[in-house]
């Protein structure tokens, strides 16, 4: 395509030719003329060079992953073995951040034991999956533990099981996380919820996921897509954040084999990942987790993963 140039032509006293000779003073007409790209190209490049400008802000900067995390139940089996240990693994691997289980007790670790542990290998842990029934009782008191270890979310992994089988439950369940995220912003913290694959099978003709949103605060409460989970359940996960695009503060990234029956290594799967993180909006002001359920050696797919995420530009 084509680019227009101005170009000032000189005209003689009046405007009408070039100017006579030696005439010391000439008008000036404008016009325009194409300029094709390379040309346009070529020519702000010298410009930009003879003012020590590099060619490589005529380009606008790739879409990367700034910070990588890992959901901790991806490694789950190494965690038990030896958290302090794992836990250097995966910062070693390039990790910047993990996703806590406390729905797993920390692996056996303290709280003050898995501070300790994100210090020595300089890990953040923005955000720990815990049991929904966490916020009926201590409440308050997870909140504070939260903000000492530096996090921003506390997240379900799921509602309970009667959830399952009735809408009006899982407006229940809504409610209840309407008030707990009252008093997570407190805190400066966020309360979210994880989406399961079941969570895609309609009750009484309703997605409960769309319910759960349509439901709840923005104000209060976010949510953590899982990527994988929504494939492996029917869902486009492209599809469902187009529709909630406000309401996705985190996400687990994980791919699916062809028929969509369990997971696996990033690389290896049928989803195409790089479009859905072009498609997230401020996707640097939202952690991002790999998980990956079903792994042979663990750690080496956390770093199989990692490096597949690292390559990613968009």
């Amino acid at each position: 395509m084509g680019i227009l140039q101005i170009t000032r032509q000189p005209t003689g006293p009046l405007g009408t030719g070039p100017p006579a000779p030696g005439f010391p003073f000439g008008s000036s007409r404008e016009y325009a003329r194409p300029m094709h790209r390379r040309t346009f190209l070529a020519s702000a490049a010298a410009a930009l060079a003879s003012r020590h400008v590099p060619l490589s802000a005529l380009v606008a900067p790739a879409g990367k992953l700034d910070r990588i995390g890992i959901e901790l139940y991806a490694v789950r089996g190494a965690m038990r073995a030896g958290p302090e240990r794992t836990l250097e693994a995966l910062a070693k691997i390039g990790y910047t951040d993990v996703e806590l289980l406390w729905s797993f007790k920390n692996f056996g670790q303290s709280i003050k034991e898995v501070k300790a542990s994100l210090k020595a290998t300089g890990l953040k842990a923005p955000s720990a999956h815990m049991a929904p029934e966490t916020i009926l009782t201590e409440w308050e008191q997870r909140c504070a533990e939260a903000k000492d270890l530096g996090m921003t979310y506390l997240t379900a992994p799921s509602l309970p099981s009667e959830a399952n089988k009735s809408i009006e439950v899982v407006k229940l369940w809504a409610n209840r996380f309407n008030s707990a995220g009252e008093v997570a912003r407190r805190y400066g913290l966020w309360i979210a919820l994880h989406n399961e694959p079941n969570h895609e099978k309609p009750i009484m003709g309703q997605k409960p996921m769309d319910v759960f949103l349509a439901e709840t605060d923005p104000k209060l409460v976010r949510f953590q897509l899982d990527v994988g989970n929504l494939l492996m359940g029917g869902g486009d996960p492209l599809d469902f954040l187009q529709r909630h695009r406000a309401r996705c503060w985190s996400f687990h990234l994980k791919n699916v084999v062809a028929d969509r029956t369990k997971d696996t290594e990033l690389a290896k799967g049928v989803f195409d990942l790089k479009t859905f993180l072009a498609a997230v909006p401020e996707l640097d002001q939202k952690p991002c987790f790999v998980e990956q359920e079903g792994s042979g050696d663990e750690l080496v797919s956390a770093k199989e993963n990692y490096q597949y995420l690292r390559g990613l530009a968009w």
